[in-house]
């Protein structure tokens, strides 16, 4: 059975958790610097990103490009895609996406086990607590979901003594940019062969605003942390050595993977 934290009791200290709150920072800044703060300090963040532009296709370490991303229509219409450094899933991401990141020491939550399966527990009850007067929430399997259909996906990544765990949500999403996406082969078992418009929600359908839900977070947050917000300016020193992995890929990159496949990319372009 998991171990999860929980809330910390009356009378005891709370482990500082640094909150970075952005609008509007394009994805690869946001990740380059949650990248920098896993590995190059030593602190407790939370990351909140309310929206990224462009439109961007974000996967996993090791996802196959070819499998889970529509590549002739993303060449065409010049859609970014970046390998992040942590795991999980394929997401595209852009105005409609709010985003929130943990960056924790393995001794931040009392009771927390710094494996993939008790870090979902411990943030699906955390963000029951923000959800719980907005609509039907699950945890299901790696996935937020009101009722059966998803809002939220995450992502980890844990090092010797750190982990992060990383969301991005559906506050709102346009219909058309799912289609850069393929339907992967290991989907959870609870999507049931939907389509994602099927699979999908939107959290605006169930919350009243955006502040309503990163207020909620940080209001959650607070029972397990003191919560304070950071200028990054003063507690980030200059890197210039740190190279962070994620990495977008190039135009090139991906048409290598096309001509692998086999297809012919002039055709896709006519039929377009």
């Amino acid at each position: 059975m998991a171990v999860t934290g929980s809330a910390v009791g009356r009378g005891a200290v709370r482990p500082l958790m640094r909150l970075v709150t952005m609008s509007g920072a394009p994805i690869m800044q946001q990740l380059h610097l949650e990248e920098r703060l896993l590995r190059r300090t030593a602190d407790n963040w939370c990351v909140i990103n309310d929206g990224t532009a462009p439109p961007t296709i974000v996967m996993g370490v090791s996802g196959r490009v070819s499998e889970l991303v529509e590549i002739e229509p993303v060449l065409r219409d010049r859609v970014s895609v970046v390998r992040r450094f942590s795991g999980g899933g394929t997401v595209i991401v852009d105005q409609g996406t709010v985003f929130v990141t943990f960056i924790c020491n393995k001794s931040a939550v009392a009771g927390l086990q710094p494996f993939p399966r008790d870090i979902m527990s411990w943030s699906g009850q955390l963000y029951g607590k923000v959800f719980d007067k907005f609509g039907e929430f699950h945890l299901r399997e790696n996935d937020y979901a009101f009722s059966r259909r998803k809002f939220g996906g995450n992502a980890q990544s844990i090092t010797k003594n750190r982990w992060v765990h990383h969301t991005s949500f559906l506050w709102d999403y346009d219909v058309k940019n799912m289609d850069y996406l393929k339907i992967p082969k290991r989907a959870p078992e609870y999507r049931l062969a939907r389509n994602h418009t099927d699979f999908l929600c939107r959290m605006k359908e169930y919350m009243p605003s955006r502040s309503a839900f990163t207020d909620g977070v940080i209001t959650a947050l607070g029972e397990h942390f003191s919560v304070q917000p950071a200028d990054l300016e003063t507690v980030l020193p200059d890197d210039e050595e740190f190279v962070p992995s994620t990495k977008l890929l190039s135009e090139q990159d991906l048409e290598e993977i096309v001509s692998s496949k086999g297809y012919s990319l002039g055709a896709q372009k006519a039929e377009a």
